[in-house]
């Protein structure tokens, strides 16, 4: 039994373009989080990632923060933030360093880390991870831990994630206003690739989408590193929006709608399905063949993925022209909420030619009705655990609660 004094807490926050969700987790001794609290509201104010109207933001985290915290009875004063957004943009850069001793150190690897993010980035863009590919000493490459090898010229590969300074700002200051402190901020996609994938995936190659309200958010890894992050400013809304439209229903219901009967693969539905579909202007609601619903969706997602697939084609040629390893062996992972329609991964199938599944997180236990759904785990910071360090915020009752950080390999 665990102590309540002893427990090891971590929370996350996302700000998407449809939900808003915070997360309380708890982390067992056995490395498993136990999901404590949730708490999620519709999202106000927000655009493909980017605040249009602080206030109505403001107003949502606080909904949500207020119903994580009765759940899991704590005060939460600080939070992991996950971003996402047009924003959102990566780069590989390289270092190079002399080795200081006969051996490569700790500090040595730190050193090449910092050399290699010591570039300019986009004007007006802040870095939020330098994540390390590999390693290079003199003439050996493709090495992952270099720490006590020999050498004389260390060379470092990493992948830079950046956002737009102000766009975060935005974001924080939404945060900030609900009386919250900002530990770190996290791109999205990354903590859904931590979340879902394997490490064997990873090895092989896989691109992970993590399909939100307003962006899908791509990370590709091939041969254990991650090569590429990229965010579409597409995604499930405007799906919604074409059922809306199709059938002339308020936006709300046509999002119902496409969570209660959608399906992203028409040759799935069976003849006889219907769905009643509200109208507007007070008339009365209609019954909709469900086949005739599929037959609007099936053809947005497919579009959808198709943009995923000219990214990954893209990527893969400049991968081979570097000589790197750029084949997606382990296939293409969909998370995020929109990705739990029904006949995704088989429609994805199609549009990729590869092997689809669909993720959910890993490492995580729920307790019957605080956890509704991987949705809510995906990208908040809580899913993609490293690092333990002390969080500033207090129980309910006073007592001082650990939390985990979100740290990716980064020298700071």
């Amino acid at each position: 039994m665990i102590k309540a004094t002893d427990r090891k807490l971590v929370v996350g926050l996302e700000i998407g373009t449809a939900k808003v969700a915070a997360l309380v987790g708890e982390v067992l001794p056995d490395g498993m989080v136990n999901i404590i609290g949730v708490g999620s509201c519709p999202s106000r104010g927000m655009d493909k990632g980017g605040v249009n109207d602080l206030e109505s933001v403001v107003k949502c985290v606080q909904r949500a923060i207020d119903q994580a915290e009765l759940m899991a009875d704590c005060q939460i004063s600080s939070v992991y933030l996950a971003l996402s957004g047009k924003h959102i943009s990566c780069q590989n850069e390289i270092g190079m360093v002399p080795i200081s001793e006969e051996e490569v150190t700790q500090e040595d690897v730190e050193n090449v880390v910092h050399t290699a993010k010591s570039v300019r980035v986009r004007d007006e863009h802040r870095v939020l991870h330098v994540i390390p590919q590999e390693y290079a000493i003199d003439y050996q490459e493709g090495i992952k831990n270099p720490v006590g090898l020999s050498g004389v010229r260390m060379q470092a590969k990493v992948h830079l994630i950046t956002c737009h300074n102000d766009m975060a700002k935005n974001i924080v200051k939404a945060v900030e206003r609900c009386g919250l402190k900002v530990d770190q901020l996290i791109f999205a996609g990354l903590a859904a690739s931590y979340s879902v994938l394997t490490e064997d995936e990873r090895e092989l190659g896989v691109c992970v989408v993590d399909i939100g309200g307003g962006t899908m958010d791509i990370a590709v890894y091939t041969g254990g590193a991650l090569r590429h992050t990229k965010v579409i400013p597409y995604a499930g809304n405007v799906v919604t929006s074409d059922i809306a439209y199709a059938f002339g229903t308020p936006p709300s219901d046509a999002e119902a709608i496409k969570v209660r009967h959608g399906c992203a693969l028409g040759s799935i539905v069976g003849k006889d399905e219907s769905v009643e579909v509200p109208s507007v202007g007070g008339r009365p609601p209609r019954s909709l063949q469900r086949q005739t619903l599929a037959e609007v969706i099936e053809p947005r997602y497919t579009e959808l993925l198709n943009l995923v697939n000219e990214e990954i084609l893209q990527l893969q040629e400049q991968l081979r022209q570097q000589g790197v390893k750029h084949h997606l062996a382990a296939g293409i992972v969909l998370t995020g909420g929109a990705a739990q329609i029904e006949g995704l991964a088989a429609c994805a199938q199609r549009v990729f030619h590869t092997q689809v599944r669909i993720g959910a997180p890993l490492n995580i236990t729920r307790t019957d009705g605080l956890c509704p759904g991987a949705v809510l785990l995906n990208g908040g910071g809580a899913a993609s655990l490293r690092e333990r360090v002390p969080l500033k915020w207090r129980s309910g009752s006073g007592k001082t609660c650990y939390g985990i950080s979100w740290l990716v390999d980064q020298a700071t």
